[in-house]
This record gives structure tokens, C-alpha cells and sequence, in this order.
């Protein structure tokens, strides 16, 4: 079975390798959203097949997916009081899964609140549409100015 993170695909530099875990995150959150239960049915393999040997990758990764997921629904209540004229049911689902992501990231994980934002907006530019790097890059700077 051929990997969707193909290895010509993905990201090089300094921190290439959470971004990748980050990426993989995001698609099993996505699944998920598409397809309740995917994660707990589906997260492990996923992982095992997209991070192979990267054993802190896949707890990095993990950690993401099972944070957001138990934290859903305070992250959900934030995403809905910030963004103001956009309920999450309006938010296309990309958005909607990369923001909850980086809103977890933000309020529960020790990454510098900037790196958070910009991985999040790598995803956007990626995965989304043309607009959605500069709608996820002003919600999630809403989201660090309220505390």
C-alpha cells in the first residue's frame, strides 16, 4: 500500500519532522470529522504506516490527535466566540480540522505560540483553499490575544 505522506512530498529543514507528524495529525482529524470513529478505529496503523520508525514522531502525533479529540469541545466553544460571523458548521472542514488542531497545540502544549500559527498556515496553504491561510492565520491570532 503506497503512503500518503510520500517520502519526495515531505517537508525538509530544521523541524521537518514534527511537521510531518503535524501533517499526519491533521489527516487522521480530518478523517475523523468525515468519518466519526476513524480515529479510534483507524489512528495507530495510520501512524505506523505514514511515521514508520519514528516512534516520537508517532507520540507527537498521537499526542495531537488524542489531545484535540478529548478537548474538543472546550477548543469548539473558543473557536466559536472568536470567530465571529462563522459558526464551525460554516468553516469548511480542512479549516475547521487544522484550526482545532493548532487551538489544542496553543492551549495545552509547550510550542512556541508563533511556530503553532505558522505550521498551522503551511497546512492551510496545502491542504486548503486560497483563502484559508489567511482565515487560520487571523483566528489562531485572536486565539493567542485572548489569553
Amino acid at each position: 500500500m503506497e503512503t500518503i505522506n510520500l517520502p519526495e512530498y515531505r517537508p525538509t529543514g530544521k523541524y521537518a519532522n514534527r511537521r510531518l507528524a503535524r501533517t499526519v495529525a491533521f489527516q487522521m482529524l480530518y478523517q475523523d470529522e468525515l468519518n466519526p470513529g476513524s480515529c479510534e478505529q483507524f489512528a495507530e496503523t495510520f501512524f505506523e504506516q505514514e511515521l514508520p520508525n519514528y516512534e516520537p514522531l508517532m507520540r507527537f502525533a498521537r499526542t495531537l490527535v488524542n489531545g484535540t479529540v478529548e478537548k474538543k469541545e472546550q477548543i469548539d466553544t473558543l473557536l466559536t466566540k472568536i470567530a465571529q460571523h462563522w459558526s464551525l458548521s460554516r468553516m469548511n472542514v480542512t479549516d475547521r480540522s487544522i484550526l482545532r488542531i493548532a487551538v489544542y497545540e496553543i492551549l495545552f502544549m509547550d510550542t512556541p505560540k508563533p511556530v503553532v500559527i505558522s505550521e498551522a498556515v503551511e497546512l492551510a496553504k496545502k491542504f486548503g483553499t486560497d483563502q484559508s491561510a489567511a482565515f487560520i492565520n487571523g483566528i489562531l491570532d485572536k486565539v493567542v490575544e485572548s489569553g
